[in-house]
């Protein structure tokens, strides 16, 4: 029975991921809590883990949880059924592309759903950092705070001294190094 929930659970994210592997995060979420796969603080730990692997962060969602509840053969149901739509969808993109890419309907779908995917994708990023800052019994730890404003001023600091962004793999590298001396110690 787990592997028909992995494949159907992990369907329903492919299916419903609009705006890329951000925009999936509340699927998962949704999907992983009702079943029970994984509880809030870990998901939010293997959302870290799997933003700073290769790969799309919901295939490796959807293959750590897979494996993690049915083992290989759990692995592969999931991370079949979270591609699968979108395997389908671009086949099918592919085959209509040049009749329908040009219409006023179809500009008209992909410009209102722009917007909507940068709100799924803020309100995501808001509900983690204030799920990361609230500590036990809901109140606010200093360690998270200070990761949190050292990273967030190094992110929105770096193109006004340096006149260009951060890049990611940096900042990632500094929050690990910083997770270190902040949580090892």
């Amino acid at each position: 029975m787990i592997y028909l929930d992995l494949f159907l659970g992990f369907l329903r994210v492919g299916c419903f991921a609009f705006g890329g592997s951000y925009g999936a995060i509340p699927l998962i979420r949704d999907v992983v809590l009702s079943y029970g796969w994984l509880t809030e603080d870990s998901l939010t730990n293997m959302i870290a883990v799997s933003e700073s692997t290769p790969g799309p962060i919901m295939v490796n969602l959807a293959t750590y949880v897979g494996s993690r509840q049915g083992g290989i053969l759990g692995a592969i149901l999931a991370t079949f059924a979270v591609v699968l739509p979108s395997f389908v969808i671009i086949l099918l993109v592919f085959a209509a592309l040049k009749a329908v890419w040009a219409h006023p309907v179809t500009q008209a779908a992909l410009g209102g759903l722009t917007p909507c995917i940068i709100g799924i994708v803020l309100a995501t990023g808001l509900t983690m950092i204030l799920s990361n800052l609230s500590g036990a019994g809901g109140v606010v730890g200093w360690r998270e705070a200070a990761l949190t404003v050292v990273l967030a001023a190094v992110l929105f600091g770096a193109k006004p001294l340096f006149k260009r962004s951060v890049s990611p793999i940096a900042l990632i590298l500094l929050a690990a190094v910083l997770g270190v001396v902040v949580y090892g110690f």
